[in-house]
């Protein structure tokens, strides 16, 4: 692998990598987006999105599109966030912020785009 310092990159011959959507970095090489979704549902309390949005900044993970809501003093929030940057694990990125969640009093879900899609599809 070579590339940009801090993201992921692939090795490209005509600029394309199947069912990964990037950049083109420099000739030959494509950054790779790899988006996650993460949910976060609870009683609303102060600092909930500060707290998940520190930790994403902390690890290098930026978020594309976020959605909030309260209802009736329920917290709700999405985000479609790219980890292509994120030096550890999947599975270290979903059990740190489920421990976030259990710690701020929310529940917090990770789930991968393409898991995701393949959930919701008809």
């Amino acid at each position: 692998m070579g590339g940009t310092a801090g993201r992921r990159t692939v090795p490209v011959l005509c600029g394309v990598v199947p069912g990964k959507q990037g950049v083109q970095a420099q000739e030959g090489w494509i950054l790779v987006m790899e988006k996650t979704i993460i949910t976060v549902v609870g009683k609303d309390a102060v600092g909930i999105i500060a707290k998940v949005c520190t930790y994403l900044a902390e690890n290098g993970i930026n978020i594309l599109d976020i959605s909030q809501t309260i209802v009736q003093g329920y917290f709700n929030m999405m985000m479609i966030v790219d980890t292509g940057a994120m030096d550890k694990p999947f599975g270290d990125l979903c059990d740190e912020m489920a421990a976030l969640g259990e710690k701020t009093g929310v529940v917090i879900k990770c789930q991968k785009e393409e898991i995701f899609d393949k959930m919701h599809r008809i």
